[in-house]
């Protein structure tokens, strides 16, 4: 699959999973007194929204890689991998019903808890593979500017 097709792939899927976790999210609050949904299935919905934008944005980096095309599928995977774990986490969070805020103390996981360090690990590798992924493409970009 080409960088391109894998970038519209993702935010197919991801728009679809932001629509249907707006749904969820409707439903809950139309079922609530408080007029709630459930923190998770909110930001699942939100996060699903942006994200599929996002993947969108990194494929009009797409052309200005400065790497072959095997290596920008991997460039373009990385971040959307990431995406798709935070999605898969939300909703899990959603659907557990577990906690309001996966970051506070003790880290909860259904009835269960994570280690620190398997949650923290995440994030910096996210943000490392997010964050180096779009700094190539942008790179790219910038670089057929001058």
């Amino acid at each position: 699959m080409n960088p391109e097709n894998l970038c519209l792939l993702a935010a197919g899927a991801f728009f679809l999973v932001g629509l249907l976790t707006g749904v969820w999210k409707y439903a809950g609050i139309a079922r609530t007194e408080q007029a709630q949904a459930p923190v998770y299935v909110d930001v699942a919905h939100r996060a699903s929204l942006m994200y599929a934008f996002s993947a969108l944005l990194l494929r009009a980096f797409v052309p200005y890689s400065p790497l072959s095309v095997p290596a920008t599928v991997w460039l373009v995977a990385v971040p959307l991998l990431f995406f798709a774990g935070a999605i898969a986490s939300y909703v899990l969070h959603g659907l557990l019903r577990d906690t309001d805020n996966q970051f506070r103390k003790p880290y909860r996981l259904g009835r269960g808890t994570l280690p620190g360090v398997l949650l923290h690990g995440f994030m910096v590798a996210l943000a490392i593979g997010e964050i180096g992924a779009f700094v190539l493409l942008f790179y790219g970009f910038v670089r057929t500017l001058l």
